[in-house]
């Protein structure tokens, strides 16, 4: 029975295990369990509860918990576990059986179906990574939300120190005082430390002067550290401050900003660098120095490097990007809080890769990252480039290989894509670039990189017995565009644990069938861009998952998809404003378009008014609607318009705005200072005050005075209306009062701060003899060494009249030594002082001088330093174009409405009937009216608007003079002339008068005089001017003696004028015709066939003589032939295209000389050319040729003979023209016996016999061609000299060893022809000394004595006979003569021939 019940499970396993295998399709509602060792999906829909916490009947039982299929199965799987128990004792027999079987199927159910334990265990799981989740979310770095506060406090006292600190997670307080650590058991008796929920305090109970210091908390986590500081100060009661000595105290002096970076600019790629400085050494707390962009604070990284030394700090960007673009601040702690310095970074994009391309995109941003797929978006550029943006390529680089891969082929136009095709586990950075119709422009910076991984990993639950995988479910469109639309799904659930791909299938509205959209690609994650669909037609999608066990049905069709309108870019902003702000800035204000959707920020521009040159101004997009624009130039006028930004382009520009002129807005100005008492009466105070140092851009319009008593709090007004002058009279005191008085002032904007109360001054009448103190001092003309200081008189005069005045001047702007800088007094309100250092800072004061002697000094001068401003000109001097003398001052920088203040000798006005002044575009001028000696003396001008811009000039009698002089000549001007009459002819004879003055107006007259007699132009004589050039020109076709005279040219064009004469008389007037008929002559001589150069000759370089002429106007008809003396010559060479027709002589002979013509004609006529080459023009010839020969000449040389030596010199040829002379020693030579001199065709020479040591030394060839001596020079001396006397000696030998040598002299010929039979007799004659021996050879063998040979020698012959030739006699005969000189061989041939035959031609036929 066991045995049959074992079998059946297991039938029944396996029919169910196949059954299951064997489906290829499931429906959407079968329901699926998880085992032990599959994973629970995590959802944010339906909650997962451990079941520590709440057991499972609780679950199940909770009504407003939404429903899920899982929950309806273990509902299931709870009833029928109750109902077992239930039953489980009350069955019995069949029963049993039944219930075993029941059982087995339950156990079955509940392995298959759920598993608690891996339910709880995954609930636990996902609650725990949600808390690490939510714990990651709190996390903060530590701060102090409550700092440690000073405190000082009496001896004996208790103090708590206490601070909060925040942070998760929660940081770790440490406490030291005076950079020591305080530890609880090393912490003094009366110290209590204690740490509560972040709240730290230290308690100090009894407190002396021990401890007193400077106390920090250092809080720290894993995420950073903070720091704050505090300072105990401990007082007792003897009043004596302990706990700091005066080191710590200058220590614990906080620091501020000293300097800091402006508005910077860096090139796209570039590093930068921000610095700023600090007033001293920074105190512990403050070393923290936090950095900033658009209110994000930057953390150390390795392209961040953040720096903090003792008094600067400084943070570097390895490369600027256009991310990295916007406001920059640094932060620095202080007792009071937190100082902060900002300033904008602009990024300039970085040169173009192609001319007229455009700038890189920015931002660049993945979101929606899956296993294959990631979604981007960007920014576009500001600049398009020479053409508007037309896309944009996005590349991709897998971080394992290295190689940047565009994903696009055709550029997309909006600012975002999907990318797919990525491989998972694969690290990737992304880019893009613009396109536009100059090219493809720079990459925008490359993103992060990017992990390609699934995003449900973690969270999804991976059910082990689904086979072939459940259809997705939710097909809907997550991204949708005008050219794609990007697909998404949720993963069937249970999933499964295989791996899963997807096909992705669609279909067209109107259509039945269904067709692959994926075909091409492999689908991993749950999104799926199409780029393939029609506008205006509507799909649905369905989508099939797929793992190795099959594929599933098809999910639900999603709705009707089709691609979305083309998003339209933005509107421009409109109203653009502009607002002064500072000399280099302005502000730029809009409205934003009434439609913002999708406006990601603002590009700006700027121009020049009129040069149309727009320029970037900011290439990361501004979000708000006011932007301050840096970088301008003072004084320049600007225009500017705005873009909006969109992901899908940049909107078009906006209109322009207004012109604006870069200067600083004007505000009230600053307080004045120095307030002075000037004269007391008693009852009335007069009170003065120097200006304010800044304006505010305004001029100062008004003063407001007010006074109190000493000692009192309440001010008063002094006068309602205002003041203009800076002095005023204050009425109605009581006498033995002390008061107080305090300066407003005043300009256009408004009323600004009051100066610092003064001194108070007691109200008693002024009695004393000396005089008051001077009062207004100011500085004019500040250059390097010298500025100029004016003053005004004291009000106060003492017992007498002033009589002059004393200043005294210190160095530095605190000092308090002061040196007299004039000895005696000065009568006038004003002084140069000079010898000042440059880059050195000085104060003045003046003292007034009396009878009684000097009175008070006056306040001290503003500091000044002498520096000469870059802005600094000149008064210049000249006369006007109405002839009137000015005085002229410019400055490149002033405000509108600013005037010059002219004056002479700095105090006395200009008297308005003798100058008068005009002040246009910065420039003022002082004209005078009718200059004279009352004029003289120095004249000065200061701006309005800045008396700094100041300068003086003194006017002398030696400029007046020479000023009127100059007006003179501008009142009564000359026309000026450029070129006085000039007389040129011709080619065809006419004669050109001419003269040119300065350009002249249309309005100017010529009037021409000839011989006293006005004319002008006649068939014979045109006259012509040319107002515009300023030429007079006159032109007479033929010359003749009726032009003979003067003439004269009277111009005149409104005040100017001039006369010109031009004499042409006698001998001038004569040459000038001939010339004119000389030319007509030649003229109508060119009507034909003519010589463009005459007969002329040349020597050329080898010596030649060359007789040429051209011809031109020739035709093929025309002839040209020469004659010599009238013989007409034949050996001629003419080359007709180029008229060149030339003799050439190689060696030049007295027979060349004489009278050569050329005549070339044709039926046109003829022209004659003729060269006599006689007398002095021949001698002229031989004098060139003799030179050229000269410079022929090669070097001087020497050569052995056996007689001695020979000199020589190479020449080309040689002519008796060319004179030589020989020198030795300097000295001239001449034959003699040992020297003989001579020459011929190529070659000089000279002979020296038998030389010795005498002739060493140097020999001077001068060869004289009747103009020029041409030298040429040899230093026989020495090594030369040794060696030639070496070869002359081996000549001579040789010479005397071949005079004695044996020799054949005649008598053998070279071929001998002899009939058989017949006898041979050859003799040969012989010389030398000794006599030399003879030998007969025959066939290189010595012919021995024989019958047939007979050979006899006699004194200077040998002959050798040979009897009955026959034919073996035939073959080559020697003789050789021999001695101790040498020997010498002759052959001949002897030919033998038989009778009949004939002998050879070539053979002397002998015989006997």
């Amino acid at each position: 029975m066991e045995t049959k019940m074992a079998m059946w499970r297991e039938r029944e396993e396996e029919s169910s295990r196949m059954s299951h295998s064997m489906k290829v399709s499931s429906r959407s509602n079968k329901k699926t369990f998880t085992s032990s060792d599959d994973e629970v999906p995590y959802s944010d829909i339906f909650p997962i509860i451990p079941a520590d916490v709440m057991p499972v009947k609780e679950i199940l039982n909770m009504e407003n918990l939404p429903r899920h299929g899982t929950w309806e199965i273990l509902r299931e799987i709870r009833a029928a576990d109750e109902g077992y128990h239930r039953n489980k004792w009350t069955m019995f027999g069949n029963e049993a059986e039944k219930l075993e079987v029941g059982l087995i199927r339950s156990q079955r159910l509940l392995r298959t179906r759920v598993d608690k334990m891996a339910l709880r265990k995954e609930a636990q799981k996902k609650a725990s990574e949600h808390l690490e989740y939510l714990e990651r979310l709190s996390q903060k770095v530590p701060d102090f939300a409550v700092p440690l506060r000073a405190h000082t406090v009496w001896e004996g006292m208790t103090v708590q120190l206490a601070c909060v600190v925040e942070g998760y997670p929660p940081p770790e307080a440490a406490w030291y005082k005076d950079g020591k650590p305080l530890r609880k058991p090393e912490m003094p008796w009366n110290y209590g430390l204690q740490q509560v929920f972040g709240l730290n305090y230290l308690e100090i109970r009894r407190c002396s002067p021990d401890d007193a210091g400077v106390f920090k908390v250092v809080a720290k986590s894993p995420l950073g550290e903070a720091t704050t500081f505090a300072t105990l100060v401990v007082n007792s009661y003897k009043g004596a401050t302990a706990g700091l000595d005066d080191s710590r105290y200058q220590a614990s002096q906080q620091a501020s900003f000293a300097t800091t970076f402006p508005p910077t600019w860096v090139k796209e790629g570039d590093s930068l660098t921000l610095n700023c400085s600090f007033t001293s050494t920074l105190l512990p707390f403050q070393r923290d120095v936090t950095w900033f962009r658009d209110g994000t604070q930057l953390l150390q990284s390795c392209a961040v490097d953040m720096t903090t030394t003792n008094n600067t700090a400084s943070i570097t960007l390895s490369a600027a990007y256009k991310e990295h673009e916007g406001v920059y601040t640094v932060r620095l702690k202080t007792w009071d809080g937190i100082l902060e310095s900002s300033a904008y970074v602009y990024v300039e994009d970085a040169s173009a890769t192609v001319v007229g391309g455009p700038a890189s995109p920015l931002l660049v941003q993945v979101s929606d990252v899956n296993k294959d797929y990631v979604f981007l978006t960007w920014q576009p550029p500001s600049a398009d480039g020479s053409s508007p943006v037309e896309g944009y390529y996005i590349e991709r680089c897998d971080l394992s290989q290295g190689q940047w891969v565009r994903c696009n082929v055709h550029p997309q136009k909006a600012c975002h894509y999907p990318v797919l095709g990525l491989k998972e586990g694969a690290r990737y950075q992304f880019r893009v670039r613009a396109v536009n119709r100059a090219g493809v422009g720079h990459s925008s910076k490359a993103t992060e990189p990017i992990l390609i991984e699934d995003p449900l990993q973690h969270s999804r639950t991976m059910t082990g017995q689904v086979r072939t995988p459940f259809p997705p479910t939710n097909i809907h469109a997550c991204k949708l565009s005008d050219t794609y639309v990007v697909l998404s799904w949720t993963e069937p659930e249970p999933r499964g644990k295989e791996p899963l791909t997807f096909y992705v299938e669609r279909s067209q509205d109107g259509k039945s069938s269904w067709e692959m959209a994926s075909l091409d690609s492999v689908v991993n994650s749950p999104r799926f861009p199409i780029f393939d669909l029609v506008k205006g037609t509507q799909y649905c999608f369905r989508v099939r998952a797929v793992n190795k066990y099959g594929v599933s049905e098809p999910s639900e069709p999603s709705g009707w998809i089709c691609l979305g309108k083309p998003q339209s870019v933005p509107t421009p902003p409109p109203s653009i404003m502009v607002f002064r702000d500072t000399d280099t800035s302005v502000l730029l204000q809009w409205q934003e378009p009434k439609d913002t959707e999708g406006v990601l920020g603002y590009y700006l521009y700027s121009s020049e008014t009129g040069q149309r040159d727009w320029k970037v101004v900011n290439n990361k997009p501004v979000t708000n609607s006011r932007f301050t624009v840096h970088g301008l130039q003072t004084h320049k006028e600007y225009v500017f318009r705005v873009k909006s930004v969109s992901r899908a382009g940049n909107s078009d520009y906006s209109e322009e705005s207004l012109p604006i002129l870069v200067k600083a807005a004007i505000c009230v100005p600053s307080a004045p200072s120095g307030i002075t008492l000037l004269m007391c009466t008693g009852s009335e105070m007069v009170v003065g005050w120097r200006r304010p140092r800044f304006d505010g851009g305004d001029p100062v319009r008004s003063y407001y005075l007010d006074k109190r008593e000493a000692g009192t709090e309440m001010w008063r007004g002094v006068n309602i209306k205002a003041v203009r002058e800076r002095l005023t009279t204050v009425s109605n005191l009581t006498r033995g009062l002390w008061y107080q008085y305090r300066v407003f002032a005043a300009n256009m904007v408004g009323v600004g701060k009051p100066s610092e109360a003064s001194e108070a001054f007691l109200c008693e009448e002024w009695t004393m003899p000396e005089p008051g103190c001077p009062f207004d001092l100011e500085v004019r003309e500040v250059r390097d060494h010298s500025l100029v200081l004016l003053w005004a008189a004291p009000l106060y005069g003492g017992r007498g009249p002033v009589k002059g005045y004393l200043l005294e001047i210190s160095q530095g702007d605190q000092s308090d030594t002061w040196t007299a800088v004039n000895a005696e007094p000065v009568t006038d309100t004003y002084y140069k002082v000079s010898g000042l250092q440059p880059g050195q800072s000085y104060r003045l004061r003046v003292s007034a001088v009396n009878e009684a002697g000097a009175g008070a000094a006056s306040l001290p001068s503003e500091p000044v330093t002498a520096q000469t401003s870059p802005d600094t000109k000149n008064i210049k001097v000249g006369v006007d174009d109405d002839g009137f003398i000015y005085l002229g001052y410019e400055c490149d920088h002033v405000d509108d409405g600013s005037e010059g203040l002219w004056n002479k000798n700095y105090t006395e006005p200009i008297d308005a009937a003798r100058a008068q002044a005009d002040n246009k575009d910065g420039r003022t001028v002082l004209t005078f009216r009718d200059p004279s000696e009352e004029d003289l003396g120095l004249y000065t001008v200061e701006m309005s608007d800045d008396p700094s811009l100041s300068s003086s000039y003194l006017l002398t009698a030696e400029d007046l003079e020479r000023l009127k002089e100059l007006s003179q000549q501008v009142k009564n001007p000359l026309i000026t002339l450029k070129s006085g009459w000039n007389v040129e002819v011709s080619e065809m004879g006419g004669v050109r008068l001419w003269l040119q003055t300065e350009s002249l107006s249309d309005d100017a007259e010529l009037r021409l005089v000839f011989n006293d007699k006005e004319i002008s132009s006649t068939p014979h004589r045109t006259i012509q001017f040319d107002k515009a050039a300023g030429l007079v020109e006159v032109l007479m076709d033929r010359l003749g003696h009726e032009d003979e005279g003067s003439y004269t040219a009277q111009l005149r064009d409104g005040r100017a004028r001039n006369q010109f004469t031009l004499v042409l008389v006698d001998q001038k007037f004569r040459d000038l015709m001939v010339l004119a008929n000389a030319k007509r002559r030649d003229h109508e001589r060119r009507s034909g066939p003519y010589f463009e150069e005459f007969l002329s000759w040349n020597v050329n370089e080898d010596c030649q003589v060359i007789i040429k002429c051209k011809v031109t106007n020739t035709t093929k008809d025309s002839t040209l032939r020469w004659f010599k003396d009238g013989v007409a010559m034949t050996q001629t060479d003419y080359d007709h295209p180029s008229g060149v027709s030339a003799i050439t002589m190689p060696q030049v002979e007295k027979k060349q000389a004489g009278s050569y013509k050329a005549v070339v004609s044709d039926a046109r006529g003829e022209d004659v050319s003729t060269l006599s080459l006689q007398d002095e023009e021949y001698d002229k010839l031989l004098q060139k040729l003799s030179k050229q020969c000269g410079l022929s000449a090669g070097p001087l040389r020497v050569q052995s003979t056996a007689e001695g030596f020979r000199l020589y010199c190479c020449l080309i040829y040689y002519i008796s023209y060319l004179k030589t002379t020989w020198s030795f020693k300097g000295k001239q030579m001449e034959p003699q016996s040992r020297t003989r001199m001579g020459s011929n065709v190529h070659t000089v020479w000279m002979d020296i016999y038998n030389p010795t040591e005498n002739d060493k030394g140097k020999y001077t060839l001068e060869m004289f061609d009747g103009v020029e001596t041409h030298e040429r020079h040899l230093d026989l001396s020495g090594q030369v000299f040794a060696d030639a006397l070496v070869e002359h000696q081996r000549l001579k030998q040789e010479r005397v060893i071949e005079k004695n040598r044996a020799k054949v002299t005649k008598g053998l010929p070279d071929v001998v022809a002899i009939m058989e039979g017949k006898s041979l007799c050859l003799t040969c004659f012989i010389e030398g000394d000794p006599t030399p021996d003879v030998f007969w050879l025959r066939n290189e063998r010595e012919i021995a004595g024989e019958d047939q040979f007979f050979i006899t020698r006699e004194s200077g012959c040998s002959t050798i006979t040979i009897n009955d030739v026959h034919t073996d006699n035939s073959g080559k005969y020697t003789v050789l003569v021999r001695n101790r000189c040498g020997s010498e061989s002759v052959d001949v041939t002897v030919s033998v021939y038989k009778r009949g035959e004939v002998p050879p031609a070539n053979a002397v036929e002998m015989g006997l």
